[in-house]
């Protein structure tokens, strides 16, 4: 058994000795990349894909206010024609008297004309232009917004990620611990066997409890392998060269700078969550669309000019302009503007639901965080004092089974007993740390964790 513990072993030290010789010839060692707690939230919410996405979106919101602003701007375009053209005089409706017997034909042309012109638009008075600009400012507003929403859920998952690494790399340390653990009994109990102390089912029950202790070693470290492989995904690295977990699951992971009393706490979430801050822009922005729609019943003012030459050829050409003012006043199209705006009414209204719903969600996330934390907290206290028992017991239990006054059922018990305690310590910590990260989501605050 010993021998199988050595050749387990040996790729490890193998590789220690790989990096050792690397170092010693002054070459790095391809060791994958540690992050630390807060480099992976700083990374998600500053990087990662959807961040990204959003950004990218909020990039074209900026995009569409200049196109309402278009409407605003000066108008410049130029052309040029040349057309070759017949005409019957009869389809003018004018009679055109003969004179000494000569009358025009009634097929007149064909003849050229060459026209190039330069023409300016610009707008002078149009209010609902002005209020699709105001919108369009406003949807950028909250296009920023929910891009800070996507911040705060893409550093709250890397967080959970890094978390759920941390914990199964817990987990593996533990799974090690227990395997030398048993390593060592196995060696006991076939020295107590040696010396006529115990029997051949104390060897077999020892050696049983190794190899489940190397099964469920090989389990934990699939598990931290699968877990650096979802942060690497979480974080839009390559999935092929998965980073490290830096922060291992102590009880102060992750930190949160918080005010301190829940009313401080659920005041800061109001004004601080990005999301509820989103909703409000969507709902001025549907507003200013709104008003946008009823002042396409007023006025619209506009002057056009251009200048260009024409002529029946282009050497004959010559210069000729126009400058016109116009107004117009939309009267009826059906009653399409009515129900457009109408349209906008609703969408107001469910804007305003809707904020109403999220202000009370966001009260409800802050309280049930708080209360996720304090009871995680009181578990974190009470497994550590359980994980201090199991181990007063283990060593007690060996104790007996080396003076030969119990057998290894004893020690055996108090084995596992260890076993869940150490599993029970690392799940009190992880909820702890899976607490304090949702009461920072909660009240807006998890792109600053660390």
């Amino acid at each position: 058994m010993a021998s199988r513990i050595v050749r387990s072993l040996a790729p490890a030290v193998a590789a220690l000795a790989l990096a050792a010789a690397a170092a010693a010839q002054g070459v790095s060692a391809p060791v994958p990349a540690r992050l630390s707690f807060a480099e992976a939230v700083r990374r998600a919410a500053g990087g990662s894909p959807v961040v990204e996405l959003a950004g990218l979106r909020t990039d074209a919101a900026r995009a569409r206010v200049g196109q309402a602003r278009a409407a605003l701007l000066p108008g410049l375009a130029a052309g040029a024609g040349w057309v070759n053209r017949t005409f019957n005089k009869n389809s003018l409706g004018i009679q055109f008297p003969s004179l000494g017997g000569f009358s025009l034909p009634e097929l007149i042309g064909p003849f050229n004309t060459y026209d190039s012109r330069l023409q300016v638009t610009q707008t002078l008075l149009d209010f609902s232009a002005v209020g699709r600009v105001r919108a369009a400012r406003a949807e950028v507003t909250s296009s920023t917004a929910l891009g800070g929403a996507v911040a705060e859920g893409a550093a709250a998952g890397a967080a959970a990620a890094y978390l759920r690494g941390a914990r199964a790399a817990a987990v593996v340390t533990a799974r090690i611990a227990d395997s030398a653990l048993a390593a060592e009994l196995v060696t006991l109990a076939v020295a107590q066997k040696t010396a006529g102390v115990s029997s051949a089912i104390d060897v077999t029950r020892a050696r049983t409890q190794l190899v489940t202790a190397e099964g469920a070693l090989l389990v934990a470290r699939n598990q931290l392998d699968r877990a650096r492989i979802d942060l690497a995904r979480v974080l839009g690295l390559d999935p092929a060269a998965p980073p490290g977990f830096a922060d291992t699951l102590s009880a102060t992971l992750p930190v949160i700078s918080l005010p301190d009393g829940r009313d401080a706490i659920v005041a800061l979430a109001l004004t601080a969550r990005p999301d509820l801050v989103a909703e409000v822009a969507q709902g001025d922005a549907a507003r200013r669309a709104q008003s946008a729609i009823a002042a396409e019943r007023l006025p619209r003012i506009g002057v056009e000019a251009d200048y260009g030459t024409n002529g029946p050829t282009l050497a004959s050409s010559i210069g000729t302009g126009q400058v016109a003012l116009q107004v117009s006043l939309p009267i009826l199209d059906g009653w399409r503007r009515e129900r457009r705006a109408d349209e906008q009414r609703a969408q107001v209204r469910a804007s305003d639901v809707r904020a109403r719903d999220l202000h009370q969600q966001i009260v409800a996330d802050v309280d049930g965080a708080l209360l996720d934390l304090a009871s995680a907290e009181a578990q974190q206290a009470i497994a550590a004092e359980r994980l201090k028992l199991a181990s007063d017991e283990l060593s007690q239990a060996r104790e007996r089974f080396k003076a030969g006054v119990a057998g290894n059922i004893e020690v055996i018990d108090a084995q596992a007993s260890l076993l869940r305690a150490r599993d029970s310590d690392i799940d009190a910590r992880f909820a702890a740390a899976s607490a304090r990260v949702a009461l920072a989501r909660a009240a807006g605050q998890a792109r600053i964790l660390h």
